[in-house]
C-alpha cells in the first residue's frame, strides 16, 4: 500500500457504519486509495489507528507523497466484523 497524500479534515465526519472512517474537523488524514465507480466520491484512508471509506470532499490536502494514483473498482469494499 502506497500513502498517496495527506489532507486535514474540513468538518467533522461520522460514517453510517464501520466501513467509514470518523474524524473530527482539523485533524490529519492519510489517503491510500481513491475508488473509482460508483463510489467516485469516496477516498479510503487512515485517521490514527482507525482505517476506512470517507468523502474526497471533506479533505483538504495539504501534501502529496506520491504521483501513482492507486484506483481500486468500488466493488472492492471492506466487510464490517
Amino acid at each position: 500500500t502506497v500513502l498517496m497524500c495527506r489532507g486535514k479534515a474540513t468538518q467533522d465526519f461520522k460514517g453510517p457504519d464501520c466501513r467509514f472512517v470518523n474524524f473530527k474537523k482539523g485533524e490529519a488524514v492519510y489517503v491510500y486509495y481513491k475508488l473509482i465507480g460508483k463510489s467516485t466520491e469516496l477516498w479510503a484512508g487512515s485517521v490514527g489507528s482507525d482505517f476506512g471509506y470517507f468523502p474526497k470532499d471533506l479533505l483538504e490536502i495539504n501534501h502529496n507523497y506520491s504521483n501513482e494514483e492507486l484506483e481500486l473498482p468500488t466493488d472492492v469494499s471492506l466487510i464490517c466484523y
